[in-house]
């Protein structure tokens, strides 16, 4: 899903669409500005407590409304996508955490939102009280191998490289 630009965000005036690297680009025709469409940012946070339990949300809002996932949400203008994957897990599960590591990246497109692209890292809790807000109805935590259906595949693809991760790290 492209997103329609009609005004040069220069200039102002209307834009024209160019072939340009092999895409179709909205190109200003007064200035020569290339309006480059980008993925929207997102974050998401893996939680794990001390008994291996894994931390959902139910959402609150569409897409996926009613269904589980991971704390996930756009990162804003002003912040880093850690600070992004904190604000939303503190907003999300009322759970304060810190950064362990970068775990997966991923390329994906939404038909509410277009392209996106989600950074996913594994956050080790500051404390356990869950408690939902923001846009989450509900957050819970789960056995690690039997938490219900996620409603996104980026949050299944990160889930699946931590339990790699933790298998090869067994051995």
């Amino acid at each position: 899903m492209r997103q329609a630009i009609l005004h040069c965000i220069r200039c102002g005036h209307r834009v024209t669409s160019r072939r340009i690297e092999g895409l179709d680009r909205a190109v200003c025709p007064a200035c020569e500005h290339v309006h480059y469409e980008n993925p929207l940012p997102v974050a998401s946070a893996v939680v794990l407590d001390e008994q291996n339990r894994l931390l959902c949300v139910r959402r609150g809002q569409e897409p996926q409304k009613g269904e589980w996932c991971l704390p996930i949400g756009f990162a804003e203008l002003g912040e880093t996508i850690e600070e992004a994957c904190l604000r939303e897990l503190k907003e999300e599960a009322g759970i304060e955490g810190k950064i362990d590591h970068l775990l997966d990246v991923s390329s994906q497109t939404s038909d509410f939102y277009g392209d996106l692209l989600t950074v996913t890292f594994l956050v080790i809790p500051l404390s356990t009280e869950a408690q939902a807000g923001d846009d989450a109805t509900e957050a819970a935590w789960f056995d690690l191998n039997k938490h219900p259906p996620l409603a996104f595949a980026s949050n299944d693809r990160a889930l699946g490289k931590l339990k790699k991760i933790s298998h090869r790290s067994k051995k």
